[in-house]
């Protein structure tokens, strides 16, 4: 039996840290929660975590995005941190 290891983690990230925390704000979370428990930071920050993730055998990594309406997070995760995890 083959065993695939999953993680669902909100994602909040940013280009600096006034965006990251103005989108943690309108998800009603706090920065450094989402930084311990969730996907946080800039896109660097957001890459290695997991690639932490993926140090420990996660192979699949669901973002969880819970404003929907920030078509400009969807497009920064997609343009700077996924193409860096394709």
């Amino acid at each position: 039996m083959t065993w695939l290891y999953s993680s669902v983690l909100v994602a909040c990230v940013g280009k600096d840290d006034a965006e990251v925390a103005r989108r943690a704000a309108a998800i009603g979370r706090e920065v450094d929660e989402l930084k311990a428990n969730g996907l946080a930071g800039s896109p660097a920050e957001v890459v290695d975590k997991i690639g932490r993730y993926e140090a420990i055998g996660a192979s699949r990594i669901y973002l969880q995005c819970l404003d929907l309406a920030d078509l400009d997070h969807l497009e920064l995760i997609s343009s700077q941190v996924q193409s860096q995890l394709s």
